[in-house]
């Protein structure tokens, strides 16, 4: 298990010189744990998180007893992208948890290979129960099975640990294969020559009545 050293923080305010120090203000709360603001510094966690994620259960140390606690949330600068802030989730020892975990697809679509479709992936996590302990940082989704395009994979058909309860509605869609239709170009009306010839006609009519009808004006002056 990843560990994470955390000291508390006696007072709220100050963030942006907490960060030039290299420290990030973070808090940790939970069912039997009460909020308490934290700090911790940015580079041992940003390496834990680039190896946990929200997926996994890591360890808070500094604080007496060690905490068991999933990275809950994170907020990033809108500019630089870094990380402003960082929520903990403390998990309630002996509890089993909810949590989404990420699915990776693996293996090749018949469908995709030899029909020439496109793999859709529908859903990129599912929920599930656990113990902290038991907790997978990610769930494989074989796509082997899509021989075609009617085929679809299903929460129900993900295989998943013995251990593992599955809480997303076992009836939605994970992933499908999408035919590729080649876009039918429209035919082009060739112009009609005759109505083209009869507007420019008109149009020679319609000149040939205003010359004449200008003419005796410019007698009788």
């Amino acid at each position: 298990m990843l560990e994470l050293a955390v000291e508390k923080r006696e007072k709220i305010g100050k963030a942006s010189k907490r960060r030039e120090g290299g420290k990030i203000p973070a808090v940790l709360y939970g069912p039997k744990e009460p909020a308490m603001p934290v700090a911790l510094n940015e580079s041992d966690f940003i390496h834990v998180w680039n190896e946990a994620g929200e997926s996994a259960v890591i360890e808070l140390t500094g604080l007496g007893e060690p905490k068991e606690a999933l990275i809950h949330e994170i907020d990033r600068d809108p500019v630089s992208g870094k990380i402003r802030h960082a929520d903990f989730y403390v998990i309630e020892k002996g509890k089993k948890i909810e949590v989404e975990i990420p699915l990776v697809f693996t293996g090749e679509a018949p469908a995709v290979k030899e029909l020439g479709g496109t793999l859709v992936k529908v859903m990129h996590e599912i929920e599930i129960e656990v113990m902290p302990k038991d907790l997978p940082q990610e769930i494989a989704v074989d796509v082997s099975n899509l021989v075609d395009f009617d085929t679809q994979i299903h929460v129900s058909d993900i295989a998943v640990p013995s251990d593992v309860t599955v809480l997303t509605d076992p009836h939605e869609v994970v992933a499908l294969v999408s035919e590729v239709k080649e876009e039918e170009e429209e035919p082009t009306e060739a112009p009609d020559l005759e109505s083209i010839e009869v507007e420019k006609k008109g149009v020679k009519e319609e000149e040939g009545n205003e010359d004449s009808a200008a003419a005796p004006a410019e007698e009788s002056a």
